[in-house]
Parts: C-alpha cells; structure tokens; sequence
C-alpha cells in the first residue's frame, strides 16, 4: 500500500519521525506553521491538500482531530472499494482510528500497523470485527514454521472451546516482530496480528504467569499471556499459557466486566 502522512502540529511530525522507519516509502506532508528543518511537503490547507491526493495514495494516515480530516475528505467520498484507507491518530499517539474504507479498503490493517510502529491502540468498528472478542496470545522460539504456530494455535482455541472465527488478534510482543512465521501463521489464519511493546509488558500491572526462560532470553516477564490480556479491552484469561513444542499460547476473552 502506498501511504502519505499528514500532520497540523510538531507533535505529530514528531510522530511521523517514528513511523517513516516502518513506512520508509511514504510521503510526508506537514501544515507549514510546523517547525522548520522537519522533512516533509508542506501545505496551508487539509481540505486543499485532500482534495490534491485523495485519489493518488491508496492510504491516507492523518495526525490531526477527527473534526478536520472529516471536513477534508467529506466531498471526496464516493465508494468504500474505490476510496483510500484513511486513518487518524491523535497527536498524542494513543489511538489509530480506522475511518474510511476500513474492510475493503484496508484501513483497519493500517490502523493495527500504524499502532504496531507506535504503541497506540487501533480503534476499529467494523461490525464483523468488533463484535470479536478472542485475543490469541503467542509467544515462540526462533524460527519456528508457520504450519506449526497455526497448529498450536488451533489446538489452544479448541482446548478454551473458542471459535477460530471469533478471534480478533493473534497477539505478542515487539520482539517477536520479525519473526517470519508468526507473521506467515497470522496471513494464513487471515486474522490482524498486533504487538504490545515491551515497556507496556514490563510496566503492566496484569496478573500473569512469569517465566524464567523468557526474562533470561528476551528481557521479558512473559509473552503469550500478557500480550493475550493487554491487546484488548478488560480482558480475562480463557487459557493460561500452554506449551506446544516451543510455542506458547494463551487466550484471553474481552469485555469481561468482572475480572479474576
């Protein structure tokens, strides 16, 4: 997908800083009351600029409030396979929102890995993926293949009695993010794969099973069950982590009003 950026203030040029090492091909435009020395496109007016590259890039990341990205792109909207993906974090990084497009256009996987790069959480109301509420938590040694983390996957979901068809995230750690066949597990499973920074893991509050092994190798409490727990939304655990041959999972359920 071809991406640009698009910020009003410092902050989300700041923004922009980190997630162009994700995004090294994006384009960057930045409102030209922004500090000079930021690389970037600059422009005086969001509804101007909109109206220019709204049909050149297939998404469309606005650092910026909700109000004015929808006064921008409101008089270009025409059909949900045609229009880009379009995207809006808050200046704070703490949210990714998916606003236009979000299934068939891609702009709930853009929103997860715009919150994969920033640590923000991905806002999504699709109602076929917000009425999700299964978070597969997988932690798992170098190298591990593909077919062998679906497999535990599989095996872990029918051990908690869970659908596979209500996941709505396999779920690890920052460190496990270039792990080629987690990656590949999650594109064959067709289901969003996000990851919970380290910081976020170490600093949590969550009651979780601790491991030696993964504080000695990745300087990490843990990683199936706090990832499972902290990628949603008052979450519980439906299966503590389970072993399958050098993978771990674990399962946790969302929404849950009473946490034990």
């Amino acid at each position: 997908m071809n991406v640009a950026f698009i910020t009003l203030s410092n902050e989300g040029a700041r923004l922009i800083g980190r997630l162009t090492g994700k995004f090294p091909d994006a384009a960057v435009f930045l409102h030209e009351r922004i500090a000079a020395g930021m690389p970037g496109d600059r422009f005086a007016s969001t509804v101007d600029l909109t109206d220019k590259i709204f049909g050149q890039y297939e998404g469309l990341v606005y650092i910026a409030p909700c109000g004015a990205v929808v006064r921008a792109i409101a008089g270009k909207i025409r059909h949900k396979t045609t229009d880009p993906a379009v995207v809006v974090v808050d200046a704070g990084g703490r949210y990714a929102i998916s606003l236009l497009s979000g299934h068939e256009g891609g702009a709930n996987a853009l929103a997860i890995a715009i919150s994969n790069a920033i640590g923000s959480e991905p806002v999504i109301s699709t109602t076929t993926e917000a009425v999700k509420n299964i978070i597969v938590g997988v932690g798992c040694r170098k190298g591990k293949e593909a077919q062998k983390i679906v497999a535990a996957i599989t095996s872990a979901l029918a051990m908690a009695n869970a659908d596979i068809g209500m996941v709505r995230y396999i779920a690890s750690a920052d460190v496990k993010e270039g792990e080629a066949g987690l990656v590949e597990a999650a594109r064959a499973l067709d289901i969003p794969l996000r990851f919970i920074s380290s910081d976020e893991i170490r600093s949590s509050d969550r009651e979780f099973g601790r491991s030696e092994f993964v504080k000695k190798n990745v300087n990490l409490p843990a990683v199936a069950e706090p990832s499972a727990l902290l990628a949603g939304r008052r979450t519980r655990l439906l299966l503590q982590k389970t072993i399958f041959g050098g993978i771990t999972v674990a399962i946790a359920k969302e929404n849950c009003l009473s946490l034990e």
